[in-house]
């Protein structure tokens, strides 16, 4: 088992701190890279309604989806910060991270959690669920306050931290490892971990607090519901198995007393479109134009599995009849000639 005295620290800045961000005497927090369950917080692997917990969290790995690998796990608590090293300590130790990923009791603080839920699924069987999604409540916000969201227009982890309402720090670091990255892919396989694999890991998730409590200040009701919803929805989008979700927990219900205003919270759902052999292109159109303009004309997120896949699926989340235009018009497309 790894020595318990970490030698890495980090700010983890909380809405509490004077100065903000970058106050001067912060104190600094442990950064455990973890190798056995038996050094993670007994809140966090036993979860509890009696002790809710709001954790930040992230995942790196080789090509994160279904086929890559997981290679850590980060866990930013308030006092520490824990990187769960999945090579270390294997299946043992993520699986025993499960319970609290699954658990409503731990808000797990995110950004973008599509493709660390799929990795996770697929890997582990883990159903990654209560996530508040800061790529998410950003488009929430922007909407709430009056900017409508252009398509594809998904804030970056980097440029969300650039923003003053939310941090207003410069994140350099990140290019470097981006780079990195495109040299050697199986940079985050190395071990034991560089000083810069270790403060690489911990910047991705040491601001998420200090964001979501930022956030959380901004968010109304009705925006609250619809970031509950598409965090489960987006959580699910690339986990698909032949139950068709079946054995996921079900989604949060339009609250009874959500105000509204004139207009009645519509359900919202993900849809799974099949696309046949040869027919995603006419789907994408030249350069994309295609599906930009189905975008354009519905109010639903459509994603396509790229790369990463699944690539014969389009997944489609929004309210009911938004989704349903957009099938129609997906449909259209893979029938025009």
């Amino acid at each position: 088992m790894a020595d318990h005295s970490p030698s890495h620290q980090a700010h983890v800045p909380l809405p509490s701190d004077p100065g903000g961000i970058v106050s001067e005497g912060a104190q600094l927090v442990p950064i455990h890279i973890v190798t056995d369950a038996s050094q993670l917080p007994v809140e966090f692997l036993e979860p509890s309604s009696l002790s809710k917990l709001v954790i930040g969290f992230d995942c790196e790995g080789v090509d994160l989806c279904r086929d890559g690998s997981l290679c850590i796990m980060q866990l930013a608590f308030p006092d520490a910060i824990y990187l769960v090293d999945a090579i270390e300590g294997g299946d043992v130790l993520v699986e025993a991270c499960k319970p609290a990923l699954e658990s409503s009791h731990i808000t797990k603080v995110i950004h973008d959690c599509k493709r660390d839920s799929e990795a996770l699924y697929f890997q582990f069987g883990i159903k990654l669920q209560n996530v508040m999604d800061t790529q998410i409540a950003y488009s929430l916000i922007e909407e709430q306050e009056g900017r409508p969201r252009v398509p594809d227009d998904y804030i970056s982890f980097v440029g969300l931290l650039a923003d003053p309402r939310y941090c207003g720090i410069s994140y350099l670091e990140k290019e470097e490892v981006r780079i990195l990255l495109r040299q050697d892919p199986k940079f985050w396989t190395y071990r034991p971990l560089s000083e810069l694999m270790v403060r690489a890991a911990a910047d991705d998730v040491r601001f998420l607090l200090y964001i979501y409590h930022k956030m959380m200040e901004k968010l109304n009701a009705p925006s609250l519901w619809h970031l509950a919803v598409r965090g489960a929805l987006y959580c699910r989008c690339f986990c698909l198995s032949d139950n068709h979700f079946a054995d996921w927990p079900a989604l949060p219900p339009i609250p009874d007393d959500l105000p509204v205003d004139g207009n009645d919270p519509e359900e919202e759902i993900l849809s799974v479109l099949d696309v046949p052999p040869g027919k995603m292109g006419r789907v994408i159109g030249r350069k994309g134009a295609s599906i930009l303009s189905i975008k354009e004309s519905c109010n639903a997120e459509i994603l396509i599995g790229g790369s990463k896949g699944p690539p014969d699926k389009v997944f489609v989340i929004g309210p009911v009849k938004q989704v349903r235009k957009a099938e129609a018009m997906i449909r259209g497309r893979m029938l025009d000639m």
